[in-house]
């Protein structure tokens, strides 16, 4: 059996009374009070959560954006020193790798941020398709990662750096200083829906950024957040999951992702999904709100109204902000319409749904 791999702030995890569940590998907070008081603490304040078990890979020299290029469904030749990108890795059978970032750091070197369940997978991928010749570097294991989300972000952490928080637009980054340490990427990027930024450090500094971003944001009642709400605000704004909406067996394009899917360029089994966008999906990912009371869980059955089985769910819950079921689901293409009632089986119940535009908060 693989050893569960421990995140460098632990210990610090385990002092704020964290509960730790494996998670991708990596022994995880999966929360420290409640999953509704910290996924309201990031819609209204201000939280923090420890991502570290996140993957990075630097690609770089004169053929880093060849390689990018061919692994990557998006267009990252458009990309600025500067900037980030959403991506996913095509696979050979249509589905997808992994969904991942691109950064630009320099003219000829860009980090790679992958999900942690799949850096094993990821790695090897991109290193079985670098004919190129282009450098690779995995530096998964030396760099921590902490996402600061919340409408108070700013207000919250903006003390501890000279660069201008509020100039940073979304997916753009900045290399400073922060709390006193050098070389920190400072990206305006996260999962939650919500304003914040995301710093990747080194793991030596990661204790020392920690405790300064509390210090700082200890007037506004910031909070650690654990995966539990990650998952939930996540599911509120229809973002994809990786082993939920995404997998080896679910295309970009059925996933709603044909903007990150650039046929302006070639790219493994580009042919098979431009002629897929050409003949037309036959299932597509919804976003839904149950009618009733229930709470939908992956995999439970999509029904229509005679009861015939048209979908899945992926991802359910109960939303912590609207107070109901939601979730997301593939559907069979007929059915994918905004406002279009559907059943799901709730442990052999029909409970009646919508299928809603997403994202399912409206803000």
């Amino acid at each position: 059996m693989e050893k569960i791999k421990k995140v460098t702030l632990d210990e610090i995890h385990h002092s704020l009374g964290a509960k730790m569940i494996p998670f991708a590998g990596y022994d995880m907070p999966v929360r420290y009070s409640s999953d509704m008081e910290e996924h309201k603490t990031v819609r209204e304040n201000v939280g923090v959560f420890d991502v570290s078990h996140m993957g990075e890979f630097i690609v770089e020299g004169p053929n880093a954006l060849d390689l990018i290029q061919k692994v990557s469904s998006n267009d990252a030749a458009k990309l600025k020193i500067g900037q980030a990108q959403y991506t996913c890795f095509p696979n050979l059978e249509g589905g997808v790798v992994d969904d991942f970032l691109v950064y630009k750091m320099e003219e000829e070197r860009y980090m790679l941020v992958v999900n942690a369940s799949n850096i094993d997978k990821d790695w090897a991928w991109i290193q079985q398709h670098n004919t190129v010749n282009a450098k690779l570097e995995n530096i998964s294991d030396e760099i921590s990662l902490f996402a600061i989300q919340g409408p108070n972000t700013i207000k919250a952490i903006q003390s501890l750096t000279s660069t201008s928080l509020k100039d940073i637009p979304f997916y753009h980054f900045e290399i400073g200083s922060f709390a006193g340490v050098d070389d920190v990427i400072i990206s305006a990027t996260g999962y939650t829906g919500e304003p914040g930024f995301e710093l990747y450090v080194k793991n030596a500094d990661a204790k020392k950024i920690w405790n300064a971003i509390f210090d700082s944001g200890s007037q506004l009642d910031i909070k650690p957040i654990g995966l539990g709400a990650r998952d939930t605000l996540r599911l509120e704004m229809g973002y994809c999951l990786y082993g939920h909406e995404l997998s080896d067996t679910t295309s970009p394009l059925e996933a709603g992702l044909g903007w990150i899917t650039k046929f302006t360029k070639d790219f493994i089994n580009h042919e098979a999904l431009k002629k897929q966008k050409e003949a037309g999906i036959k299932r597509k990912l919804v976003g839904f709100k149950l009618l009733e009371r229930g709470i939908p869980r992956a995999d439970y059955s999509i029904v229509n109204a005679e009861g015939e089985v048209i979908g899945k769910v992926t991802s359910g819950s109960q939303s912590p902000s609207m107070g109901i079921g939601i979730g997301l689901g593939y559907v069979d293409i007929e059915y994918a319409k905004p406002g279009t009632e559907i059943g799901i089986e709730v442990r052999k119940k029909r409970i009646s749904a919508k299928i809603e535009k997403l994202p399912l908060l409206k803000k």
